[in-house]
């Protein structure tokens, strides 16, 4: 009996051994199959889970797996939950999610939750910009957050972009602030910061971002390098890629016999010879076929990636190289980064966060986008002209003096700089209670900048403006420093060093407070030391040895006595000295608030106006939380409203102040003598800039996968900061003198933002997501300075006449000209006409009497009218990201609509080449109402008119990629837990009408300057291949 009873219970309890040690087996991915290491998985309804490992594997031991339900979740992807169905084996794959409801994001000096946060704010994740494989993490952005507009200063090597959050608002810098692990970056550096580094970039849009004060009127991107996680072994991560760039449109110019037939003719109507007796000369030189040509691109990164359970490190290194589809190698840039990103628990209460970047950055340069530049004199260059001669000599073109070979031209062009880089940030915080955080920030941003440009003897031809030689010999001219005494000016070279750096100390508290059981205070409590330095020293020295690179140093230099060699220096300090606290107020889980006060000082301004006092008030509502929500499609509605003050300081320094920075010639004892006067008036009434903005928002997820956000935004800024044209009385109207800078004229920007996403959910091993934004914007001056009626901005043509302005009740930089209408076909049509346009023969473009006074006026601004403006009425972009067991597809579409451009790269000069438009001119035999005739007579023609105006919107598609994960069963003995390839291409296809190169233009000359097309350089075609490998 006992016997039978012990056998009972024996047997019973190896059953329920058997069943507890039943195990699962399985797998952690991500869309493109790279292991997630770090997932919680959880059996639901109990307290049994694992994590998952380096491999993204886990063991997970279940009492029945007929009824597991399996929860798996990690940050930043959506929650999932999969019935095992009695499977010992299984493979889990996450979908990726935007910033979730409950998800911690980064916002000034502190944290918050989606669900909390009551501001305007984008984020995307850095591994969506690293899939692009675009250099700069600003052009990288393009198209991923709706109100950001980035546009492509020039599309060289190491090129800039322009960064705009809501429109233009100012006429200095209208650059968002850039912080980097809570360092300040200006834009311009953001080619020292690699795109593999990333972890996420956060975009905040509207008042709230005030608490960082200056500049924050701009919005405030906020960029995270990778960290390590916490209890993971070190994981390693190799990618590669290598692409072939090449020029994505060529312009329509005409070729050698086109050419010449348009110019006798040209010539004819003006009754000048014609310069070509027989016009079949084929096609003779294509130019362009000579400029452009294939360029390489090449990136290499490795990462390395850890933690204890007290210490997290991330390391990275990087190198990049990129040569010009212009100029090759004399266009190149070459960036080599270091990263170390290091997290530690000093102790329970005290954390430590160290991070260090490194950057060498070497980039050669050519003249671009303006007259003169390597593809202005491309565009005009003559097709008839070879680009060598017989003996091997370049080709002069020497029917005009400012147009010169651009092959020639690139090949005496040497021009490099060399930038180190060191970005820094120490941070201590210590929780003196649970609910009490005292955090002590140290950030710095050095960078050693060196510059040598070589200015060899050059002989363009006879007469070129660009000579520096007296002759084709390459003698050289002659320079007089004395009465009667001459010496050489040979070759000469300029070296440069510049040091600038940025220290930073701030120091904050963060404190929460729960009280009863609905309420939740938070107070973060500051205050922000900042101070920017520079120094500089250049010198130039002539009469380099042989005319030669290889000499190419000032010690080297033989000028007689040094006569000629100058030097040059700077030095400047600027200081910010600010105070800011913030309290949010959270009543139940429904009702958000905050208020934030900040208090800035800065040394650009005088003792009257030196500190500006900035608020914002912000909250939100979640609407979905309501007893009366009854909407059973939404699982989230929040609605937000802010509205804040926030001031800029971006002027030169001591602006308020008189310098003597000019020149002075004074008479002592009857001599002449150079010396000092007044450079920039001063203004001791100087004051902030300031912005106000309104927002009202809403955001919205739909149970089906759908995430939407809508804002509405008002954006004012009044008290402009610049420099008008003022009376000569004042003393500035000298050499080296300027206006004085002074607070005027208001701008206004309103729109619409909409993000849409959608999260498909996962079928078998297909898994899909789309993201779309727009972003409709009205930009517009609302008042000009008293006693001004509008700002000239930047000149069409070579000397030609004012094409922008800033002017009230027009968009900042607008178009002014002549409006046309048509041609006049005939004589008797001019003689008839209402309206009396002088000098007017057929052929000739007729203009629209605006004042209705029946003259056409060339003398004053009364018949022209607005003919557009850069700014594009509405911008988009779409994200499309698909994988099918281990391949992915991606792609991303960006487009502007409503924007114009001045077409400005054409020559009026007689012998310079044209677009082939100009085929269909009007003549006896082709009456047309589209291009008006050839000559070389005086005409109006030429003059601005919105001829030279058009639509610049474009639909691009900036990069597709088709990549492939290998199944990990087959690199498992060389311990990889990923390798991934695949092929990609950027800028492979662009819609647009606009005739050249690239109607993605930035404002390279500030913002009067906007949608004025010199030649643009233009953003390259480039197909890749790259490899990405993990162990």
């Amino acid at each position: 009996m006992i016997k039978h009873i012990l056998s009972t219970v024996i047997v019973a309890c190896i059953c329920t051994l058997a069943v507890a040690q039943t195990t699962i087996n399985g797998t952690v991915t991500d869309s493109l199959n790279q292991p997630i290491i770090g997932a919680a998985v959880v059996e639901k309804g109990a307290s049994n889970g694992r994590i998952t490992d380096e491999n993204g594997a886990f063991s997970l031991p279940v009492e029945n797996p007929k009824t597991t339900v399996l929860v798996v979740t990690y940050s930043g992807y959506k929650k999932r939950e999969l019935a095992v169905l009695g499977k010992t084996t299984v493979k889990i794959k996450l979908s990726e999610n935007s910033v979730g409801i409950s998800e911690v994001m980064v916002v000034g000096y502190g944290t918050s939750t989606k669900k909390e946060f009551t501001g305007a704010s984008s984020n995307v994740a850095g591994k969506d910009l690293e899939k692009l494989n675009i250099p700069r993490v600003d052009q990288a952005l393009q198209g991923k957050v709706a109100g950001v507009t980035i546009n492509t200063n020039s599309g060289s090597p190491g090129g800039g972009s322009s960064i705009r959050i809501r429109g233009l608002s100012t006429f200095g810098d209208n650059d968002p602030l850039i912080l980097v692990d809570g360092v300040v970056y200006d834009s311009e550096g953001l080619n020292a910061l690699n795109p593999n580094d990333i972890e996420t970039v956060n975009v905040l849009k509207d008042a709230t971002a005030g608490i960082y004060g200056v500049r924050a009127a701009n919005g405030v991107i906020l960029i995270t390098t990778k960290q390590g996680r916490a209890n993971t072994k070190p994981k390693i991560e190799l990618s590669t890629y290598y692409g072939v760039q090449s020029t994505a449109k060529r312009l329509d110019l005409l070729n050698a016999s086109e050419y010449a037939v348009l110019k006798n003719e040209m010539f004819a109507n003006g009754n000048d010879a014609i310069p070509f007796a027989n016009t079949a000369l084929g096609e003779g030189t294509d130019w362009q076929d000579a400029v452009f040509q294939d360029a390489n691109m090449q990136s290499y990164n490795v990462t390395i990636s850890g933690g204890s359970d007290k210490t997290t490190y991330s390391i990275g290194g990087s190198y990049f190289s990129q040569d010009g589809i212009v100029g090759g190698d004399k266009a190149n840039f070459t960036r080599m980064n270091a990263r170390v990103n290091l997290n530690t628990e000093m102790s329970k209460r005290m954390r430590l966060s160290s991070v260090f970047l490194y950057t060498n950055e070497e980039r050669d340069v050519l003249p671009e986008n303006g007259i003169g530049s390597v593809l202005y004199n491309t565009i005009n260059a003559f097709p008839t002209d070879p680009v060598q001669e017989a003996s091997g000599q370049y080709s002069y073109l020497e029917e005009v003096s400012d147009i010169i070979n651009p092959i020639a031209q690139m090949q005496n062009i040497y021009n490099t700089s060399f930038v180190d880089k060191f970005v820094g940030k120490e941070e201590i915080a210590f929780d003196i209670l649970d609910n009490l955080t005292f955090t002590n920030r140290f950030n710095y941003n050095f960078a050693l900048v060196d510059q040598k440009v070589f200015s060899p003897l050059v002989w363009y031809g006879p007469g070129k403006a660009q000579n520096t030689a007296l002759n084709a010999d390459l003698d050289p001219t002659q320079a007089e420093i004395a009465p009667g005494t001459t010496i050489d000016r040979g070759a000469s070279v300029y070296e440069a060093r510049a040091t600038y750096s940025d220290i930073n100390f701030e120091s904050f508290v963060n404190h929460e407070y729960a009280f009863g059981e609905v309420h939740n205070l938070k107070t973060t409590a500051g205050i922000s030391i900042f101070s920017r330095n520079g120094q500089g020293l250049g010198g130039t020295a002539f009469n380099i040895p042989n005319n030669s690179i290889d000499y190419a140093d000032i010690s080297a230099n033989l000028a007689p006595g040094g006569f000629l060699n100058n030097t040059n220096s700077f030095q400047f300090q600027e200081r910010l000295l600010s105070t800011f606290i913030r309290t949010q107020y959270r009543y139940s889980t429904k009702y958000n608030g905050s208020v934030i006060l900040r208090r800035d000082g800065s040394s650009k301004f005088g003792p009257n106006s030196r500190y500006g006092l900035f608020p914002t008030v912000s909250g939100s509502w979640m609407l979905s939380e309501e007893d009366f929500f009854n909407w059973d499609r939404a699982s989230y509605v929040k609605m937000r409203v802010s509205y804040g003050i926030s001031g800029n300081d971006q002027i030169p320094n001591f602006a308020y102040r008189g310098l003597l920075t000019g020149e002075g010639d004074y008479v002592f004892d009857d001599v002449i003598t150079k010396g000092a006067a007044i450079g920039r008036a001063g203004n001791p009434d100087l004051k902030w800039e300031t912005t106000r903005q309104f927002n009202i928002g809403t955001d919205i997820k739909l149970k089906r996968g759908v995430d939407v956000t809508v804002n509405y935004f008002i954006k004012n800024t009044r008290d402009l900061l610049f420099q008008p044209e003022v009376s000569g009385v004042l003393g500035t109207a000298g050499a080296g003198s300027f206006a004085p800078i002074i607070n005027a004229g208001d701008v206004s920007n309103k729109g619409v933002e909409i993000e849409l996403g959608y999260v498909a959910p996962t079928r078998k091993d297909f898994n899909w997501s789309t993201s779309l934004n727009t972003t409709f914007i009205c930009n517009k001056v609302t008042d000009v300075p008293d006693g001004v009626d509008f700002i000239p901005g930047a000149n069409f043509g070579v000397g030609g006449n004012v094409a922008t302005r800033f002017q009230e009740g027009y968009a900042i930089g607008y178009f002014i000209g002549y409006e046309t209408d048509g041609i006049f076909q005939s004589q008797e049509e001019i003689d008839n006409a209402p309206v009396v346009q002088n000098g007017a023969k057929p052929g000739d473009l007729r203009f629209v009497d605006q004042n209705g006074d029946g003259v056409i006026s060339f003398s004053d601004d009364s018949d022209q009218k607005e003919l557009g403006n850069a700014i594009p009425t509405f911008t988009f972009g779409y994200n499309l990201n698909m994988d099918y067991k281990g391949f992915d597809f991606s792609a991303n579409l960006y487009s502007a609509i409503g924007q114009e451009i001045i077409r400005n790269y054409e020559r009026q000069q007689p012998y310079a080449n044209q677009l082939g438009y100009n085929i269909d001119r009007w003549n006896g035999s082709n009456p047309t109402n589209e291009t008006p005739r050839l000559t070389t007579d005086l005409n109006r023609n030429t003059t601005f008119s919105d001829f030279y105006v058009e639509d610049g919107s474009f639909l691009r598609l900036r990069n597709i990629q088709l990549g492939y994960t290998l199944p990990k069963n087959r690199l498992s003995r060389l311990k990889i837990s990923s390798t991934r390839i695949y092929v990609a291409a950027n800028n492979l296809l662009t819609i647009t009408n606009y005739q050249g190169y690239d109607p993605d233009l930035g404002s390279f000359g500030g913002a009067l300057s906007a949608g004025i097309d010199y030649g643009f350089y233009p953003q390259a075609r480039t197909i890749m291949t790259g490899l990405s490998i993990k162990f």
